[in-house]
């Protein structure tokens, strides 16, 4: 929670912004094993993090993309506005703004937020209840919408 304390004196407690890149190539969703060090150390998920004070939302999801992975994309289209306040795991409440990402190519290394980067195919995905946070949820929007196109962004 962000405590911010407003013009006429009146103090809120807000939530964070984050954004989740849903990334696919060849039937492959690229995802990260988060490290030691992370909330959901261990667990694997969607590459992630926290919208910076000087960036868009489509800036900070291709930075963090390039962070946590290596790679390098292009923002397709944004896919989910998950503003649910008791997203599960949390230490800080956030809203989280996903992404369909198309990759570009690999131009580095993976941060130290990452102890695994890998393409998993589609139908080798571990159970959604398994990934870190609430991704697992987010990838089972991503494969039903993949089968049968709906209209985007969800707004939750």
């Amino acid at each position: 929670m962000i405590i911010c304390t407003f013009e006429n004196g009146k103090m809120a407690r807000l939530r964070h912004v984050v954004v989740h890149a849903i990334v696919e190539k060849d039937g492959a969703l690229l995802l990260e094993k988060r490290s030691g060090d992370l909330l959901e150390s261990g667990k694997w998920g969607l590459p992630s993090g926290f919208l910076e004070r000087d960036e868009t939302a489509s800036q900070c999801v291709i930075r963090e993309l390039e962070e946590e992975t290596g790679w390098t994309g292009e923002v397709i289209a944004l896919f989910r506005v998950n503003t649910k306040p008791n997203r599960p795991a949390e230490d800080r409440q956030n809203v989280a703004l996903e992404f369909l990402v198309k990759p570009i190519k690999k131009i580095g290394v993976p941060d130290h937020e990452s102890s695994k980067v890998e393409w998993i195919a589609i139908d080798k995905l571990l159970p959604f209840d398994q990934f870190a946070f609430d991704h697992g949820e987010s990838i089972e929007f991503y494969l039903k919408y993949r089968n049968a196109p709906f209209a985007i962004p969800i707004v939750e």
